[in-house]
């Protein structure tokens, strides 16, 4: 049984929530990285965080390619982009 796919609307909201959520990690890394060390253990919770906003990205990418399959005459790069930010 194939399951329900995002309506175009569906995508453009979660577009903006995915692209809230990869700023304020971000942020979270700049700020873990001006107050610690950039290398040993006290550096590990920003690479963390910092992996956690290329893994959201690598998600997006994805969703932006699903969004091509699934809506291609209403699909465009600002649903999932970077540029949201």
């Amino acid at each position: 049984m194939t399951k329900p796919r995002l309506t175009f609307e569906e995508h453009d909201q979660l577009g903006g929530q995915l692209a809230a959520i990869r700023r304020e990690l971000r942020l979270i890394s700049l700020k873990l990285s001006n107050a610690y060390p950039r290398s040993g253990r006290e550096s590990e919770p920003a690479k963390k965080v910092e992996e956690a906003r290329q893994v959201l990205t690598v998600a997006l990418h994805r969703l932006e390619d699903r969004l091509y399959e699934e809506h291609p005459h209403l699909a465009n790069t600002d649903v999932y982009s970077q540029g949201r930010e």
